[in-house]
């Protein structure tokens, strides 16, 4: 049955659709999945924005913001169209309302995922890290928004654990030299994080598996660290090495790491383990008191020492694996994963305000993991 809300103004034709801020009940999660400034813009647009009291409390934004920007604290969780970030619980996805939508990071390549849960309860479901990386979804895009602030974020904790300074200093008592900074994966977040080692003074290198975004590491002023190896895969994302590929690049790599004082891995697969990097012999290698900064962790780690959500010492070592680091800046990241969702509302409502997605639309029908017809 659909238990819908969305209502018909009879004089225009236009239909009010019901979007609905939820409370993240996740440990650890403080980003809400839209703020007040974007929700003034959608009711601004007719539509009728509910928050779910305390959805923004953790990002540090009052119900009383929300209310002024004209959503009305209420019910969230019977609205036509559901807005979160991370992915629905089993007790959550009974508060969905059959024939709703749902909005959000829903791991579809995952294999705990809920999206078979999601189908079987009537809901609509679009996962935000499956939309295409094309360029006119860049602004829905909110893997990269959130990669961002990772990025960033990974640079500040390795400086913070660093035993050394990150820039140059020139002293009465002389002069220390600049850290020497690795990142490995150079997607948005290691872009991000060899710019923002740059800023911090630090001499930052680049590596990836894909020699074409060499040029994008020395545009924000790193060196390229080039291995030999090249993997390209589809969609911007490097495919799995060989066995023989591996070899060569964990060979390499070991000898590499060992002259560096901060190492920071972001290399992801999406759908498979996190591929091992960082050798327990490379840690070793290293001079006493460097860092390691694992943001593979959730899929295992790119170290062979990380223990994921933990920070360790190993061999001298540190080795910093935190979990969901966008949610350690919950005010910017959710600012930013706001105009990713506001902007793929705007696809998902017609001309008359209604909930009607254009599937021919490939940024719709690949970020669509159930369907309404489906149920």
């Amino acid at each position: 049955m659909d238990t819908s809300h969305s209502t018909e103004n009879g004089t225009s034709g236009h239909v009010t659709t019901r979007v609905g801020v939820v409370r993240e009940s996740g440990d650890g999660e403080r980003r809400v999945a839209l703020v007040p400034k974007v929700v003034s813009s959608l009711v601004n647009k007719g539509v009728h924005v509910v928050v779910e009291s305390g959805a923004g409390v953790q990002a540090l934004i009052p119900d009383e913001l929300y209310a002024a920007a004209g959503a009305e604290i209420g019910d969230a969780w019977s609205a036509d169209v559901v807005v979160k970030v991370a992915p629905p619980t089993d007790a959550e996805i009974a508060k969905l309302s059959s024939g709703s939508t749902l909005i959000g990071f829903l791991a579809p390549r995952n294999a705990d995922n809920k999206i078979g849960a999601l189908g079987a309860a009537g809901v609509q479901a679009f996962a935000v890290e499956a939309i295409p990386r094309i360029s006119r979804a860049q602004v829905m895009d909110a893997l990269s928004s959130q990669a961002n602030v990772a990025g960033y974020k990974a640079v500040l904790l390795a400086a913070s654990e660093s035993t050394r300074f990150f820039p140059m200093l020139t002293t009465a008592a002389g002069t220390v030299k600049p850290a020497t900074v690795l990142v490995l994966g150079v997607g948005v977040a290691g872009l991000q994080a060899l710019a923002t080692a740059k800023r911090l003074g630090a001499r930052p290198t680049g590596y990836d598996v894909r020699p074409e975004v060499a040029d994008q590491v020395r545009s924000v002023g790193a060196q390229w660290l080039d291995l030999g190896i090249d993997a390209a895969g589809e969609g911007g994302y490097a495919r799995e090495l060989t066995e023989d590929e591996r070899a060569q690049q964990q060979q390499a790599l070991e000898e590499a790491i060992k002259g560096f004082d901060v190492v920071i891995t972001t290399a992801l697969v999406p759908g498979r383990p996190a591929p091992r990097l960082v050798t327990a012999a490379a840690v070793e290698g290293m001079k006493p008191g460097s860092v390691v900064v694992d943001l593979a962790g959730e899929t295992g780690g790119n170290c062979e020492l990380t223990e994921p959500g933990q920070t360790v010492v190993k061999h001298d070592v540190t080795i910093a694996s935190p979990l969901n680091l966008p949610a350690s800046m919950p005010e910017h990241a959710s600012e930013l994963y706001s105009k990713n969702v506001s902007a793929l509302l705007e696809l998902l409502l017609d001309e008359n305000g209604a909930v009607a997605p254009d599937f021919s639309d490939e940024v719709l029908a690949q970020s669509c993991v159930t369907r309404k017809d489906d149920a």
